[in-house]
């Protein structure tokens, strides 16, 4: 195999082997601890504009399954220990490789991904970049920035999804949506209607909805002004359910203020502990910002991770959200049931 180079924003440099695409990259590198779920992790459109590293050893030993694809992938770049070329699984379609070379994707492995994971842990999230040649202007790395990521990841018409003869309408903003969390209300008799980010607060409220989902999404939250406005005017006026980015948006336009973290929570084992129950879930997330817990007043800290106290959840009247994803397709089912306490909020608001 080639040889190819991961180098780091402080100029560090690890070589390793080229698979994928044959191609350079620039990307924000990130960490994330899933032992499996690699395809959802590659289509997830959360990563868009990072380059992923798996601290599990083995990536690619049952191949690529595009009935498991949570959207399309948005991945700068990919980082392995070890590469298998070789899949086995009855549900395989193609290889990693394939996948890769086919979205445009630089992978490299053969990297030590232990010692990655400890620099990123003591210095935090870095840039990087992929390339075939171990030189590189590490100014320029210093300087990318994740930018107009929702607009990029985001539906630009409305989508239907199900037929409108269901219990219950809910409208899904789509910041960078998992297919899962649309599966997982469509599971639950609701008729789900796609909508870009953009969308105006008054094409929902006239549109005869019993309930709003906001949906992951990559980037900085802050960042998002004219969907955040369009949130607070929904306040108050039809349930909601936040999930991850969603979540964030939702706390700023309360007034809440969000931070980015050292090196974020991605894995399907962050524990979270509910403030409410007294009792500590197993949650699969993805992310690299939070909400400032201290800084919520117009509603209730509910969900806090139980490793570092960082806000994981918040209570509204008429409305709730999540930083971790209960819809985790390969990850832990634990809260799963936060769709069905959304599906009776809106039961609730139609008895009203």
């Amino acid at each position: 195999m080639k040889k190819r180079y991961l180098i780091l924003e402080n100029g560090e440099v690890l070589e390793g082997e080229a698979f994928g695409a044959h191609c350079e990259t620039v990307g924000e590198l990130v960490f994330t601890t899933n032992m499996c779920g690699y395809i959802e992790t590659l289509t997830d459109p959360s990563y868009c504009g990072q380059i992923v590293m798996q601290t599990f050893p083995m990536i690619g030993n049952y191949g690529i399954i595009p009935d498991d694809f949570e959207g399309k992938s948005f991945v700068r770049g990919y980082v392995v220990r070890e590469y298998c070329c070789e899949p086995s699984n009855f549900r395989t379609q193609k290889t990693l490789d394939s996948f890769l070379k086919e979205n445009g994707i630089p992978g490299i492995c053969g990297i030590d991904t232990r010692y990655l994971t400890k620099i990123t842990r003591e210095y935090g999230v870095m840039n990087a970049t992929i390339s075939d040649s171990p030189v590189a202007d590490t100014e320029s790395i210093k300087q990318y920035r994740v930018c107009n990521a929702v607009k990029t990841v985001s539906t630009k018409q409305p989508i239907l999804l199900s037929s409108s003869d269901k219990s219950y309408n809910v409208a899904l903003i789509d910041y960078g949506a998992k297919k899962s969390i649309s599966e997982e209300l469509l599971k639950r008799n609701c008729c789900v209607t796609v909508f870009p980010h953009n969308v105006k607060s008054e094409t929902i409220l006239e549109g005869g909805f019993d309930g709003v989902m906001l949906s992951n999404g990559p980037g900085d939250p802050s960042d998002n002004t004219e969907e955040i406005e369009e949130i607070s005017k929904l306040f108050g006026q039809i349930p909601m359910f936040g999930i991850c980015l969603g979540h964030q948006m939702m706390a700023i336009s309360q007034g809440a203020k969000t931070v980015k973290m050292k090196y974020g929570h991605r894995g399907a084992n962050q524990p979270v502990s509910d403030l409410i129950l007294n009792r500590t879930y197993m949650s699969s997330q993805n992310h690299g910002y939070a909400v400032v817990g201290e800084t919520v007043h117009n509603g209730t800290v509910r969900f806090i991770n139980a490793n570092d106290g960082s806000c994981e959840g918040i209570d509204y009247e008429n409305a709730f959200s999540v930083q971790f994803h209960p819809e985790a397709s390969s990850g832990p089912k634990d809260t799963s049931f936060l769709f069905d306490r959304f599906i009776n909020m809106m039961k609730g608001a139609e008895n009203a």
